[in-house]
């Protein structure tokens, strides 16, 4: 009889979590797979929706919850939940034993989750690396999971490239389309009248699906951009406006506050939820003339299903984008005009709904999941390359 392989997936908001519902789905009906889940960071704020309840919703086994997210704006703030995670991970991870991490995307809840692991001889397989977001210390964690990480899962054949170059062995690193980890909820979108009753607003059209996260690495153009959007929305004054709330970050709390105190002003036609889930949200896409804010959502999301976007600041700077983005500088006027350009976009048709097949994403990645020598892993060596242009 084939040996369980024990796989834990790490998540830390309802960012990572909703792309990599196909894949936990698939490693969850594998037979020689026993998956659970670790649960952390946003998804136990209230702020954010709490969105443990939605993980749980969805049926997946939940090993541990660990809360490590402090109250404040000071950076010192996520150094300390950044602490917090690693012991309280840490114990979580001694209690689970498994024998596989995965680890999605580049926030500090996950850098914590891979320090925890990284002296208990866990493999750590991590998903998104390669990515280039200037804009956000995200972008630095990022890279740092991709060398504390054994085996990778990467969007695209650039990306691959790129961990080639920082010493990852590329038969380790398996390029995964962007569109396995954004899979489509198939026959399970709400129409505008079912989504406008749970929600509690007429999302009379044109919609605007809004999202402005903390600059990290900018916090004058963080509020800058903020104030600068709040004023362009006031140009547009027909819209139904719908806020998500930002991240659990540095200047998040202030974010938040702002933006609760425009939707107060702006009476019916504007109403903030904390988290839409994955369902709502993709429903909402299907309503809105145009996404707006410095998300990735409106340079990954947006463009898969037809909706034209606003991109501010330099937050999702180094990013791909699709030509349906329309990238702006945090200023009012220069908002405003790109909302209009958008408006004036005629939406493209979305592709067909659908999900992965289930033997792609087998073959993608539980198949590398299931393969993983663990003794060669216990080593893990630089792989040199030549990269040309070097000087000795």
């Amino acid at each position: 009889m084939t040996q369980l392989r024990k796989v834990c997936a790490f998540t830390g908001s309802r960012a990572d979590y909703s792309p990599m519902i196909p894949i936990l789905e698939c490693l969850d009906t594998d037979p020689e797979i026993d998956l659970v889940l670790l649960v952390s960071g946003g998804h136990l704020v209230p702020d954010q929706g709490k969105t443990v309840d939605e993980v749980r919703e969805d049926g997946f086994t939940i090993a541990d919850e660990i809360d490590v997210v402090l109250s404040g704006d000071h950076p010192a703030a996520m150094a300390k939940s950044l602490g917090l995670g690693v012991i309280g991970m840490s114990d979580a991870l001694r209690r689970i034993r498994p024998d596989v991490l995965l680890v999605p995307g580049d926030r500090y809840e996950a850098l914590a989750v891979a320090v925890a692991a990284l002296p208990q001889d866990i493999v750590i397989a991590h998903f998104g690396g390669g990515q280039l977001t200037y804009g956000v210390v995200d972008e630095r964690i990022r890279h740092a999971l991709t060398k504390i990480a054994h085996l990778h899962f990467v969007l695209s054949a650039t990306d691959k490239s790129r961990l080639v170059r920082m010493g990852e062995d590329p038969a380790h690193v398996h390029v995964v389309a962007g569109a396995l980890l954004r899979g489509h909820v198939t026959g399970r979108t709400l129409g505008r009248a079912e989504l406008a009753q749970q929600l509690g607003i007429s999302l009379e059209p044109p919609v605007f699906t809004i999202t402005y996260h903390p600059v990290t690495s900018d916090q004058l153009e963080s509020a800058r951009g903020l104030a600068a959007m709040l004023d362009a929305l006031d140009s547009h004054p027909d819209a139904t406006l719908v806020f998500t709330a930002p991240n659990v970050d540095r200047g998040g709390q202030q974010i938040l506050l702002q933006i609760r105190d425009y939707v107060w002003r702006n009476g019916k036609r504007a109403l903030l939820v904390p988290s839409l889930g994955w369902r709502r949200y993709q429903s909402l896409l299907a309503c809105s003339a145009v996404v707006i804010g410095n998300s990735s959502s409106g340079l990954v999301d947006a463009p898969a299903a037809g909706v034209p976007s606003v991109n501010i600041g330099s937050r999702q700077e180094g990013r791909d984008r699709a030509a349906s983005v329309l990238d702006c500088p945090p200023e009012r006027a220069a908002i405003a005009a790109a909302i209009t350009k958008a408006r004036a976009v005629q939406r493209k048709a979305p592709p067909e709904p659908g999900r992965p097949a289930d033997n792609d994403l087998s073959r993608l990645v539980a198949a590398p999941v299931k393969s993983a020598d663990f003794h060669d892993f216990q080593k893990k060596r630089f792989y040199e390359n030549d990269l040309g242009g070097v000087d000795k």
